[in-house]
């Protein structure tokens, strides 16, 4: 990774310290390596979407882009965007649409057999409230359970957690907990209706 300097931290000691949802502070070694991780995560996005790439090839670059295993079964459609990767956890039968963009420094983790519609933003950072450390950073990891669908331009925001087998409804804000099985739309998102047992 190329740093902006030396830089002391790692990226396990990095990725710890955002999983533990603690502020960071604008100009920090924290933040720093955060705006390193940013820059791979750009000449890597870049490489993706720039040129035609077969399934392979799209799965090959996910697993630099993320640092971790992603099963063969992933699939996308560019373009894709991430201001880091590397704390994105990804499982089995998921796809991705065009224009997908994920913040992920806060931690995401994708179960199995998601579908992630056109356009859809995932974001775990705040930045803080008071107008004097406007620039400090404040994560929380969003979960998404197995074989949820998310409908387009919809915005999944810090700290949620999506249940298995839930819809999100194209334009939705997802600002709270969404349950197993519900169907949430609106902004912000709320209970639209429970998804029935299929015979």
């Amino acid at each position: 990774m190329e740093a902006r300097g030396e830089m002391k931290l790692t990226l396990d000691e990095f990725l710890d310290y955002m999983d533990g949802g603690k502020e960071v502070v604008a100009g920090s070694e924290e933040h720093l390596y955060m705006c390193a991780l940013s820059g791979e995560a750009i000449r890597l996005t870049m490489e993706l979407n720039g040129s035609y790439h077969t399934a392979g090839e799209i799965v090959s670059l996910m697993r630099q882009i993320t640092g971790r295993e992603v099963d063969d079964s992933f699939s996308l459609f560019p373009p894709f965007y991430t201001d880091c990767g590397k704390n994105l956890k990804i499982g089995k039968n998921v796809f991705f649409n065009f224009g997908v963009k994920i913040q992920d420094q806060g931690g995401v983790t994708i179960e199995d057999g998601v579908l992630i519609g056109h356009n859809v933003v995932i974001a775990t950072l705040d930045h803080c409230l008071d107008p004097d450390h406007r620039g400090n950073l404040i994560p929380a990891p969003i979960h998404i359970g197995k074989n949820v669908w998310i409908g387009a331009n919809a915005t999944i925001c810090k700290g949620v957690t999506i249940g298995s087998g839930a819809v999100i409804a194209a334009g939705a804000v997802v600002v709270t907990d969404v349950p197993e099985k519900a169907v949430y739309g609106g902004v912000p998102a709320k209970l639209i209706k429970e998804i029935q047992e299929v015979l």
